[in-house]
């Protein structure tokens, strides 16, 4: 299933779902989930790997709250890399859910039910905002106390009234806080919500990779066979993948940034990345540019390796995409193109990245609250930032981590 099946299925089958599901509650659901501390708890985080990676500090909070191996997480199958990297809980903790097809999807979330509520849980958190899927899912675990976002008064998208711990989304909280703050709703008496006397929590630092001597080899194998060595390198990720489009900075401007730092900087390569379904436009790109010093590597790397790559390039340039945040895993330096989205709550929490964003009238126009829909067509946000101003921006970036390596060298 691709994303927009996802969405479409969590529209028209979510609503009628959740309201069947909060009947259900109404009738039969008798417990209670007043004051008790939970000894075990369920992280629901479906999609997106960048929110993954903004979900550390909360997944740690709860890791202190009831113990590394009381924490569970379920996610789409495609999030389980992010999560053995970020290794907050055991393993064998992490339920996921197939994405191969219809059928397959719907088998694997019933084999899902199946174990969680054999589990016993004590505790949900639905880091899906206003997800009806994840809200069905959460409750469909069988936690007795279930934290997740609310629609009081129409604010947000319906999906029911399946927590027990209902909170009002803050749209002025960043993503990582946000997160934390729904952990820490478990706390509170159900009746006190959705007041809470918290502070924003602060940000913490995500643990950095540490690559296996034999995997960096590999990596370092692979652009040697492209380079000859291991040379000064730009990364460029030109994809901002299917969750949401407009976030696409054209392709031809990326080619055109490529040109202008190979003039500029000799010693540079560049090397374009993406997924094994971006490949051949990547290859496309590379050759446009026009140079023996611009390769693509899309569909050749796992994520893992992508990483590894990550702790030997200098700069990432990207859209506000899954590699902007889990590059916050590594030493690079990110450069961050953002446009329907705000990065005051979506942008990576490091002094390593630099974002540019155009900041126009209509920008941004997705949220929590339109379950990250737009009716734009154009995205002028995106296209309102220069290739002059990333030319810029990757230029004092990229000499700045040059004198910081050579620093180090010396």
């Amino acid at each position: 299933m691709n994303v927009k099946a996802l969405q479409t299925a969590d529209r028209r089958i979510g609503v009628p779902l959740c309201a069947a599901l909060t009947l259900l509650r109404s009738v039969f659901d008798r417990s209670s989930a007043a004051s008790q501390r939970p000894r075990s708890i369920l992280i629901v985080k479906l999609a997106e790997q960048g929110s993954t990676v903004l979900a550390y500090a909360a997944l740690r909070r709860a890791a202190q709250l009831v113990g590394r191996k009381n924490v569970y997480f379920i996610a789409l199958e495609e999030n389980r890399f992010v999560l053995d990297l970020l290794d907050v809980m055991p393993r064998e903790n992490v339920i996921t859910l197939s994405k191969k097809g219809g059928l397959a999807f719907v088998l694997s979330i019933l084999k899902a039910i199946r174990r969680l509520r054999s589990l016993r849980l004590d505790a949900a958190v639905d880091m899906e905002f206003f997800s009806r899927g994840s809200a069905a899912l959460t409750y469909a675990s069988g936690a007795r106390m279930r934290a997740g976002f609310h629609s009081f008064f129409g604010e947000g998208p319906y999906r029911g009234n399946l927590m027990t711990h209902r909170l009002l989304y803050n749209p002025h909280l960043h993503t990582s806080q946000t997160f934390q703050v729904l952990v820490e709703a478990l706390r509170y008496h159900p009746n006190l919500l959705p007041t809470m006397d918290l502070e924003p929590p602060p940000d913490e630092e995500v643990p950095q990779l540490e690559p296996a001597p034999q995997e960096l080899a590999t990596v370092q194998e692979m652009l040697r066979s492209e380079t000859g060595g291991q040379p000064p390198l730009v990364l460029l990720n030109a994809n901002a993948s299917d969750m949401l489009p407009l976030r696409r900075w054209q392709l031809e401007r990326y080619t055109e940034l490529a040109r202008r730092l190979l003039a500029t900087y000799p010693e540079l390569h560049i090397a374009f990345t993406g997924a094994t379904g971006e490949a051949a436009t990547a290859v496309k790109m590379a050759k446009s540019v026009g140079s023996n010093r611009c390769f693509s590597l899309a569909g050749k790397t796992s994520l893992r390796q992508l990483l590894v790559l990550y702790t030997l390039a200098d700069v990432l340039v990207t859209n506000d995409s899954g590699p902007s945040h889990f590059a916050t895993l590594t030493p690079i330096e990110v450069v961050t193109l953002f446009g329907p989205e705000t990065p005051d709550l979506f942008g990576a929490r490091t002094p390593r990245n630099t974002i540019i964003w155009a900041g126009i009238a209509c920008s941004p126009c997705v949220s929590a609250y339109n379950n990250r829909q737009s009716a734009c067509r154009d995205n002028r946000c995106m296209q309102a930032i220069s290739v002059d101003l990333v030319f810029e921006t990757v230029c004092e970036v990229y000499e700045k981590k040059r004198q910081t390596v050579e620093l180090l060298a010396n």
